[in-house]
């Protein structure tokens, strides 16, 4: 595996997901893969969980790590072709990354969408220049337009929570077994026989967000085979076409939720795909698609999830959140187990 960006690259997900459990089981166990081999994280934007998971699988994997903020101690980037540098950026990205890439065997990189040309923020070109010119594999940690490594830990989790699903937690006990692993807090049922019900939903926020996450949560939940997706937010906030794939859309926040296995819950600015001049607007802030706890009863004693991090009363209201059936943490976790499986694959492919 070269790059990493879309659910097309990771293969078969029964597979993945496959992997996924035996790393799990033994995140040392393919250290000798990373053995005298440097990662190079570029972060273009701030990031809690991406840089800690995506650091601490790298290091189970053997590997060395760099880690460069862009806007911390670094020179400041021009990103575009043929403007006159006279401003504050000192070195151009076409020199840069091949610099990068001189000191590394795989990059890592972060850069958000700057939410006011959808044209170039959805040609991914920051991400597509550093596949171009660096001469390594790269992968992404949240582009413009997608987050394919929280996409694939919130499979993970769908599917370590989905033997639960409907049943009723006698506790939050989140917590790590001896092997280090997340303990669903449940009685474990038989896997249902019908697919999951699993819903994404918009929900209000004070600032204009990219649209990465919702994309690749839908993306890779049309990939899954034993998953219905609905996909339901105000009207005007429609998702591209090419993410939303197979998915139902549905404009009534209740009708969606009605016997839902699980809830991901996230905000996102208007994607510009049925009004061009929104793109990057907050074009909605009605709280009542905030999930709280009677959206939650509309479920079938759903699971709740989100990337994380979380506006509280915004997006979710606490009791939600810190409810039993809230998954926010183990699906943390497993961004670790998801970025070990990325980085296991590409260093093979070295």
């Amino acid at each position: 595996m070269k790059s990493f960006i879309n659910v097309e690259d990771i293969g078969p997900l029964e597979k993945a997901l496959g992997e996924a459990q035996e790393i799990k089981n033994d995140r040392f166990k393919y250290q000798h893969l990373g053995k005298n081999k440097t990662l190079m994280m570029i972060f273009f934007n701030n990031s809690l969980r991406t840089r800690l998971s995506t650091q601490k699988a790298a290091m189970n994997l053997g590997m060395n790590v760099i880690v460069l903020d862009v806007n911390a101690g670094a020179w400041k980037l021009e990103t575009e072709r043929g403007v006159i540098m006279d401003g504050d950026k000192s070195e151009h990205l076409l020199e840069a990354i091949p610099v990068m890439g001189c000191y590394c065997d795989m990059i890592g990189v972060r850069s958000f969408a700057g939410l006011t040309d959808r044209e170039y923020d959805y040609a991914e070109t920051v991400l597509n220049q550093f596949i171009k010119y660096s001469g390594r594999p790269v992968f992404a940690m949240e582009t413009a337009t997608v987050h394919p490594l929280q996409a694939f830990a919130d499979l993970i989790t769908i599917e370590e929570y989905r033997g639960y699903v409907g049943t009723v937690a006698r506790g939050r006990e989140n917590s790590a077994s001896a092997e280090g692993n997340l303990v669903p807090p449940y009685p474990r049922t038989s896997v249902p026989p019908r697919k999951l019900k699993v819903v994404l939903t918009w929900a209000p926020h004070c600032r204009a967000l990219p649209q990465a996450v919702p994309n690749s949560f839908a993306q890779w939940m049309n990939a899954a085979t034993d998953v219905d997706l609905v996909i339901t937010h105000p009207e005007g906030y429609e998702l591209d076409p090419k993410f939303v794939g197979n998915a139902i859309v549905e404009y009534d926040q209740k009708k969606a939720f009605e016997g839902a296995d699980f809830i991901y819950a996230k905000n996102w600015s208007n994607p510009g795909v049925t009004c061009p001049a929104d793109y990057g607007k907050i074009t909605s802030k009605d709280m009542s698609w905030t999930v709280d706890a009677e959206h939650m009863s509309w479920t079938n004693n759903g699971k709740f999830m989100h990337c994380l991090p979380v506006r509280r009363n915004l997006i979710v209201t606490d009791d939600v959140i810190e409810s039993p059936n809230s998954l926010v943490i183990p699906e943390a976790a497993n961004r670790e187990i998801s970025c070990s499986v990325v980085i296991k694959r590409m260093l093979e492919a070295l």
